[in-house]
């Protein structure tokens, strides 16, 4: 009944739709460039073979992935992988991150059902493997009306969202019974996903732990080395609205000790970089230099604002510590793997409940060091710059655990070993 009522409702929604995709356009949330994608009227031509459909919803999800889809295409030279995004910001990185010609990027179509009828008439896909938990009720209904074998991979599901589901029983039974196979990151998601209707579930690790360590590029690295010199750097990474205060206030405190350090500012959104400028042009004690602007740190600035995409790591390279956004503010905090597999000693705030898993497996062995609150950051950062054997204790202790789950990917494709065949994927 719910299903009918929402696939009517949004027969009808196209014009509202068209009208939320121009406010979004005009905010930097939409590429106009490829609005058709997002209309399921894709012009870039299916590829010849079989074609496995991965679906990602921002930028988190589409990194883990990268590893799933560098498995997939190996030694399958016939097999093209189609990884679709909702966001700009992904797209970008997918777009230089996919190892093309035979992985490419989509936008999501929007959940319309002459979108999604677009969508799926044009690209036929032979799997889906549909990652975290990222429900479009009419985007599943397509995959599953046309029988097209179909996963759930990485899943996550928060105990919010489970009991949210569980208002609507028979909705979730229909909705997820499209998913044969639902790989969860956790034994607790794989139990709520089975008690919401998915018959084989199973608790294989988070796919973020088989990621490679986040590229640099060398000259951009050499440049910044050599303006930042030996003086102490630390980085608050994936900052949102709200946190940047915190780390300026962290920097003007931190400098009363350090009066040489360098906070890396690393906004999650660069498009905010102009209102995060305007905080800092605010707070006057504190020289910064913008690296949107092309420029490079000077001797007398306090903070290099990097407010561009794809650069994390650059910055977790250059910055032995790292304060992660996200986590001071209920957000749910960011990846702690990638400054690890970099050697960055991680300090978090009370927040991390999207990286539950990852979280605490790193706390039990030392790695990661949590604050109460945004007071707390400047004497944690002092502390580990300060120190360099805790730091490198701490650093060393983060990377065992993600060295030690590094095989979840492999897990993963070995539990997808019988989608493959049923579709046709050898």
């Amino acid at each position: 009944m719910l299903e009918s009522l929402y696939r009517g409702l949004t027969r009808l929604a196209g014009p509202a739709i068209d009208r939320l995709l121009d406010r979004r356009a005009r905010r930097g949330k939409e590429d106009p460039a490829r609005r058709h994608e997002r209309l399921g009227r894709p012009r870039r031509p299916r590829p010849v073979g079989r074609l496995v459909w991965v679906h990602a919803a921002s930028v988190g999800e589409a990194l883990a992935v990268l590893p799933l889809v560098e498995r997939l295409l190996a030694g399958r030279p016939g097999l093209s992988v189609l990884v679709t995004t909702g966001t700009v910001t992904s797209a970008e990185l997918m777009e230089r991150r996919l190892p093309g010609p035979a992985a490419f990027h989509q936008y999501v179509p929007v959940d319309l059902p002459a979108a999604v009828d677009g969508f799926l008439d044009h690209w036929r896909p032979d799997l889906v493997l549909w990652i975290e938990s990222e429900f479009w009720p009419n985007l599943l209904a397509g995959i599953r009306d046309r029988a097209i074998p179909c996963a759930l991979v990485n899943a996550r599901l928060s105990q919010k969202s489970f009991m949210n589901w569980r208002r609507v029983p028979h909705t979730a039974r229909r909705l997820l019974r499209v998913f044969r196979l639902a790989l969860a990151q956790t034994a607790v998601e794989a139990e709520r996903l089975h008690r919401l209707g998915i018959a084989d579930c199973r608790a294989i690790g988070n796919l973020k732990y088989s990621s490679a360590p986040l590229p640099a590029a060398d000259e951009a690295m050499a440049a910044l080395r050599q303006a930042i010199g030996d003086r102490p750097v630390w980085t608050f990474a994936s900052t949102h609205a709200g946190e940047e205060a915190m780390a300026i206030a962290a920097q003007q405190a931190l400098r009363t000790r350090l009066p040489a350090a360098l906070l890396l500012l690393v906004p999650r959104h660069p498009d905010r970089g102009e209102a995060v400028a305007g905080l800092l042009t605010a707070a006057d004690a504190l020289p910064f230099a913008r690296r949107r602007a092309g420029d490079l740190p000077g001797p007398g600035d306090a903070v290099y604002l990097m407010d561009t995409l794809g650069e994390m790591g650059l910055v977790f390279r250059l910055a032995p510590v790292t304060v992660m956004g996200g986590s001071f503010m209920p957000v749910g905090g960011h990846n702690p793997i990638e400054p690890a597999l970099l050697g960055s000693a991680v300090i978090h705030g009370p927040h991390m409940f999207n990286f539950a898993e990852v979280t605490q497996a790193m706390q039990a062995e030392g790695g990661l060091m949590e604050v109460d609150g945004p007071a707390g950051i400047a004497p944690a950062v002092a502390g580990l710059l300060s120190d360099a054997t805790v730091r490198q204790t701490r650093a060393d202790a983060a990377l065992a655990v993600a060295r030690r789950n590094a095989q979840a990917a492999d897990r993963v494709m070995a539990a997808l070993d019988p989608l493959l065949a049923e579709a046709g994927i050898g």
